[in-house]
């Protein structure tokens, strides 16, 4: 088993966390406030995180896409909010190299942090039919 799945593993526990590992190298955890499903993917030498927040909606996307970049700019400590085929995802990256669990854990409680505080803001943008 390789370092950074090891080390991913132990986060985990040590966190509390719930989560399914589908293939090696992949986790997703569930039961954080707000979130459906974060992602963990390995790739190579980083450890990349992904949550969708919200489908992209029909109408108004000049302004949301001004707010995402005004979050980006002014109140993401970790990744960035954008765009994954029909939906606002928040992805970040950390290096394996220098991985450690204050590093780890500082990125998922950011990014859910991310999710929570900027919901209603976003939610303004949702299409009327979408949750």
């Amino acid at each position: 088993m390789a370092k950074g799945i090891e080390d991913v593993q132990s986060y985990l526990l040590k966190m509390d966390l719930r989560s399914e590992e589908p293939r090696e190298g992949i986790w997703v955890l569930s039961g954080l406030d707000g979130i459906d499903k974060l992602v963990i993917t390995l790739a190579g030498p980083v450890l990349v995180f992904r949550v969708k927040v919200m489908e992209l909606p029909h109408r108004n996307r000049e302004a949301l896409f001004r707010t995402l970049l005004e979050l980006n700019a002014n109140e993401m400590m970790h990744g960035a909010y954008g765009v994954e085929g029909d939906a606002v995802v928040i992805c970040d990256a950390l290096q394996l190299e220098n991985l450690d669990y204050n590093e780890f854990a500082a990125t998922i409680d950011d990014i859910s942090l991310a999710v929570a505080s900027h919901h209603s803001r976003l939610g303004k943008f949702k299409d009327p039919q979408t949750t």
